[in-house]
């Protein structure tokens, strides 16, 4: 996404006309829209200024799509959660996650992963749901550092 969209999604999600974020910023509604469309950018100081409530850090890396996903996340209830298939939805994605249980040992991993929720447990004092989430944010860590090293 570009600056422009970023702008323009920022000014949008604070609910601000090109006019009235224009009349804020001591600027035209037309330096707005040519902002918005990356006709041309902002100078430093008027970033500073822009009064769409994030930094610019923010509005540089601003990404709408992993927004989403977390406003997703915070709206979902645990009764929702209890209806979604996790495994078939990552399933279109990554396909393996359909089809390993025909070759993979699961019963043999689940044992290994169980001990490894028990020792969190008892080391940590971790509830079952958190030791779960804990060891799965390592095993994400792990993919992570893997990825790197490639």
């Amino acid at each position: 996404m570009n600056l422009g969209n970023h702008l323009f999604q920022a000014r949008k999600k604070r609910g601000l006309s090109q006019e009235a974020a224009a009349e804020k910023l001591g600027v035209s509604r037309q330096t707005i829209s040519k902002w918005e469309t990356d006709e041309t950018l902002p100078d430093i100081r008027q970033s500073k200024r822009l009064v769409y409530g994030v930094s610019l850090d923010e509005l540089i890396d601003f990404d709408l799509d992993v927004r989403e996903v977390e406003q997703a996340i915070e709206r979902t209830t645990p009764a929702l959660e209890e209806k979604i298939d996790w495994t078939k939805a990552w399933g279109k994605k990554y396909p393996i996650l359909l089809t390993y249980t025909r070759d993979v040992n699961v019963e043999n991993y689940a044992v290994r992963l169980e001990a490894m929720i028990g020792e969190l447990r008892a080391e940590y004092g971790y509830s079952e749901l958190d030791a779960f989430l804990v060891l799965k944010d390592i095993l994400a860590s792990v993919w992570k550092g893997r990825k790197k090293k490639s």
